[in-house]
């Protein structure tokens, strides 16, 4: 076949994917990359839910712990990284599975996203910068929403750099990036690629997503938090802003209690999920995986392999 497979195994937080993907991994002789933008990170384990070494059940991962919190990471990176990745497993004779819950990463490299580093006003994003530093994270998004309110309502207003880089881009372009992104997103995929989405109902995957959080602080979360704190990993990193980590640095500095910061985490999570579903809802060609319409997750499997030895054909996924 000219194309060469890529299967896309997403959903929102807390669904279940990781059991899921190594499933699939081991039954189309396939290697995982990570679409995440926190398990990249090392350190960063337990608020990531990273997935560990013994769940891997010797499935090869990439884009696991290979940044330190404060080295960047964002779409262009990680689509280099992906791409490069990708070409490796190929010559090995297996199959790419994209897996994780960050959409616009996912999005990247199905449409081979041509992410054109335009002039960039430095004085404009040392403007910017300064404006969220004096007003607020909130004062920039709302700035973003007057001139690009879909991306605004994509980009969660704790997330300085993302809001900065679409305001820069209108700034230069006079064009919304979420109008470019669109336009990019019609593009034809160079890869014979299946998309699945995994959900569930949603009072079901809120459930999931609290006891999540109950976990992940028996697990040592507050620990976890304080031991990356005391390495001088702090809240204007992209990396300690992510879930997990700027509630309980919150917490560590003083500004709410535990109780609270846990609070603000569960109910976060729950909106984030909301906004990754409604992203996937976005995308075209999708395969949605309704957990509850399964008996177990061997009838998930068998209905996913169906679909990806009609599209790939069997000879791409039987070796």
């Amino acid at each position: 076949m000219s194309k060469k497979p890529l299967i896309i195994l997403t959903g929102p937080t807390a669904v279940g994917k990781t059991n899921l993907s190594i499933a699939l991994a081991k039954a189309i002789n396939g290697e995982i990359i990570s679409a995440d933008s926190m398990q990249v990170y090392r350190g960063m384990d337990i608020g990531s839910a990273k997935i560990t070494p013994e769940e891997m059940q010797g499935v090869p991962h990439y884009l696991i712990d290979e940044l330190e919190p404060d080295e960047e990471f964002h779409v262009v990176k990680f689509k280099n990284m992906a791409r490069k990745y990708m070409e490796q497993i190929y010559e090995k004779g297996k199959i790419p599975i994209l897996t994780g819950g960050t959409g616009f990463y996912i999005q990247s490299v199905l449409y081979d996203i041509n992410f054109t580093e335009n002039s960039s006003d430095a004085v404009y994003r040392t403007e910017l910068e300064q404006l969220a530093k004096e007003h607020g994270a909130e004062y920039l998004h709302r700035m973003l929403a007057e001139v690009d309110p879909d991306s605004a309502g994509d980009i969660h207003a704790n997330n300085v750099k993302r809001v900065i880089r679409a305001l820069e881009y209108y700034h230069d372009s006079g064009q919304p990036i979420s109008v470019h992104n669109r336009q990019e997103r019609q593009k034809e995929s160079p890869y014979a690629a299946v998309y699945f989405v995994l959900n569930e109902e949603r009072s079901r995957l809120y459930e999931r997503i609290n006891q999540r959080v109950d976990t992940m602080l028996e697990q040592g979360l507050v620990d976890e938090v304080r031991r990356l704190r005391a390495r001088g990993f702090t809240s204007d990193m992209v990396s300690m802003q992510g879930l997990g980590y700027k509630e309980i640095l919150d917490y560590l500095d003083g500004k709410c209690s535990l109780e609270d910061a846990v609070y603000r985490l569960k109910r976060d999570t729950r909106h984030f999920a909301k906004r990754q579903i409604t992203w996937f809802k976005r995308e075209k060609n999708v395969c949605w995986v309704q957990k509850e319409d399964f008996e177990d997750q061997d009838a998930v499997l068998a209905y996913m392999l169906d679909i990806i030895s009609n599209v790939c054909g069997k000879e791409e996924i039987i070796k």
